[in-house]
């Protein structure tokens, strides 16, 4: 027996003893947040993983914001490396020499507020090859700038751009002499341009030298942004003259997103009238269009649009497939039913603010040809259960969005019962009750990734119940609870007993939710081999009314290993929310109310996760009322915080 146990323990071999290039292969195809994961549970991971960061081909940190410290051993001169992600957050000048490689054909830098405008010229004169570009919140700190020689020598050295996002002020940077000129510097292959924000007299400006009026043939000479396929703008007004530029200036235009947030009520010269309309996709294009009035500041529309210019529009809509039309307050059921009826290729339809859409718009939509995928009525509210019906004869919606459409109850979750692939449904605001909800257990929520109920008063904590009892492999990543009066402590106990894999969970505004919600998510046991293997990236409890002290102890490590963002009222302590956000510096903590998220791009779950194999420590507490736990009461920042309190 002994000879069996020595000849067992003898044919063992360490991961020491494994060939670095085998290790090499495998652990190349993860991303960064995996490497460093895996370099954390041995030796022979940690070498390995300090190779192959030297070689990857894409660098991704997108949720949390890495300092220099961390940056610095991680993203190593790299002449494989072609795609860099990183939210700057924490970063500035220092780092561009870190960050911008030659090699590099893809650059996404989030939150780069402490940079100035050397961060754009460094670009132009280190990365030649870059393909995609997108900046965020440059230079937004007092005493940061950019200046004009900045961008242009960024769009001058980048002659093989093909996608620009610059999501900030780029009007700061504006010189009226030379503006024009700088954008003539882009790259030809540019196809793709995102502006954060640009006041429409520029846009107007820098296109309308795209074409020469005083030529016989009136022909348009593209000069500037020749090429452009998809323009995406937030301006301050959008105008006829603005609109009128580029459909005259981009003759390749295929996707037109316009945003514009008024200060004050325009006036007709500086609005989009039915005759601004007539202008758009005067060449037939357009398979994406969306013109959008925020009312951020003031409560205004486009009032100056109705039916007309929708026919107008509709005229040249016959390959669109995307539409978003948001503040057309004087368009009727007319005008809306022209475009269904016009775009026969149309699988995308988002309306918001449509005070006069109502049911007939959608009577007869299932005897056209459209075959709508994703639907959004936002504050259209006029509408009710009979439309929704009406849209449920298109069985291949995925996403369904009627926020705010307050007429709708029970039976518009009858209708909605019957779409097999449904992954995102948001009916914030509407009359639905726990039974209706009930319709959805059947089909619809094995589908679901996001689900929002957000301010249906009704709702219990029965909802919890009738949506996932006896369902099994949901999918479901987002949940928003928020604003739901009547929901309590009981209603997060059974979600924490269901194993729901959450990625996102809001319960903001629930005045009955309060710490054992908190102790109860800490302690949720998603899988059989994870104590505390809570998935939550996202927690919003702003302004819950049982929230006290105690739940942060349970919001410290090891709990919740994965969160990125949390929502909390500041006023429950204001030292106790500093000192846990100093206990877990990327952890982003709100207090002031905003709605939180999390940037698009790739994730860096797992760069601080580790296992812990303590007992639930839920059970134990509601067995022990005096229960105190001594790790907790050794971190001094807590203790401490709470003892001024």
């Amino acid at each position: 027996m002994a000879g069996e146990t020595s000849e067992s323990n003898s044919s063992i071999v360490s991961l020491d003893h494994l060939p670095l290039a085998l290790l090499a292969t495998i652990m190349i195809k993860l991303d960064v947040a995996s490497v460093c994961s895996v370099a954390s549970t041995c030796t022979a991971f940690k070498a390995c993983a300090s190779h192959i960061l030297s070689f990857i081909p894409s660098f991704h940190i997108l949720e949390i914001a890495p300092s220099m410290e961390l940056l610095r051993p991680l993203l190593l001169p790299n002449p494989w490396l072609k795609s860099v992600k990183v939210n700057c957050g924490r970063l500035d000048d220092s780092a561009i020499q870190i960050l911008l490689q030659p090699s590099l054909e893809e650059l996404c830098m989030l939150n780069c507020a402490d940079f100035s405008g050397k961060l754009l010229s460094e670009i132009g004169a280190r990365c030649k090859d870059l393909r995609s570009l997108c900046l965020g919140s440059v230079a937004e700190k007092r005493g940061r700038a950019i200046h004009i020689s900045d961008l242009e020598e960024l769009l001058s050295g980048c002659t093989q751009l093909q996608a620009l996002i610059l999501m900030f002020d780029v009007s700061s940077i504006y010189l009226r002499h030379n503006f024009a000129q700088v954008w003539a510097l882009a790259s030809e292959k540019l196809t793709s341009l995102e502006i954060g924000y640009i006041s429409s007299l520029m846009v107007t400006e820098l296109l309308c030298t795209n074409f020469v009026s005083h030529q016989p043939s009136n022909r348009i000479q593209p000069s500037i942004l020749p090429n452009i396929h998809k323009l995406c703008l937030s301006v301050d007004y959008i105008t006829d003259a603005m609109v009128g530029a580029i459909s005259k200036g981009l003759l390749s235009l295929t996707h037109l997103d316009l945003r514009d947030t008024p200060l004050i009520e325009p006036r007709v010269s500086f609005d989009l009238t039915n005759s601004g309309l007539q202008q758009i996709n005067q060449y037939g294009k357009l398979k994406h269009l969306s013109l959008v009035r925020s009312q951020e500041y003031v409560v205004t529309y486009f009032r100056r649009v109705n039916d007309l210019g929708l026919l107008l529009l509709a005229d040249k809509c016959e390959n669109m497939e995307s539409i978003f039309l948001s503040g057309f307050c004087r368009v009727t059921d007319t005008g809306f039913k022209t475009i269904l009826h016009s775009c026969s290729k149309l699988y995308k339809l988002r309306v918001s603010h449509g005070t006069q859409l109502t049911d007939l718009v959608f009577h007869d939509i299932s005897a056209t040809s459209l075959s709508l995928t994703h639907v959004s009525l936002r504050l259209c509210t006029l509408l009710t259960n009979h439309a929704v019906t009406s849209l449920a004869s298109n069985k291949d919606l995925k996403v369904l969005d009627l926020r705010d459409c307050r007429n709708l109850g029970d039976e518009s979750l009858r209708a909605i019962s019957t779409l097999p692939k449904v992954k995102t449904l948001l009916l914030d605001g509407s009359d639905i009750s726990d039974v209706g909800l009930s319709y959805l257990r059947q089909v619809v929520i094995s589908s679901l990734i996001s689900l929002s109920l957000r301010g249906c008063k009704k709702l219990t904590d029965k909802c919890i119940s009738a949506l996932f009892d006896g369902s099994s492999k949901l999918e479901l990543q987002e949940l928003d609870l928020s604003n739901l009066p009547n929901l309590s402590d009981n209603a997060v106990l059974l979600l924490a007993k269901s194993r729901i894999p959450l990625l996102e969970l809001r319960m903001r505004q629930c005045p009955l939710i309060g710490d054992t919600s908190v102790m109860a998510l800490a302690s949720m046991q998603v899988d059989e081999e994870r104590w505390h293997g809570n998935g939550l990236r996202l927690l919003d409890l702003f302004n819950c009314g049982g929230i006290t002290p105690l739940s942060f102890r349970w919001l410290k490590k090891p709990y919740f290993p994965r969160l990125r963002w949390l929502g909390v009222t500041g006023s429950v302590n204001r030292d106790v929310v500093d000192a846990l956000a100093r206990s877990r510096p990327f952890l982003h903590v709100s207090c002031r109310g905003e709605e939180l998220g999390v940037e698009q791009g790739d994730t860096a779950d797992d760069v601080y996760m580790h296992d812990y194999d303590e007992m639930d420590e839920l059970e134990r507490w509601l067995a022990e009322d005096d229960y105190v736990d001594e790790d907790m009461v050794a971190d001094e920042d807590m203790v401490n915080a709470e003892a001024v309190e």
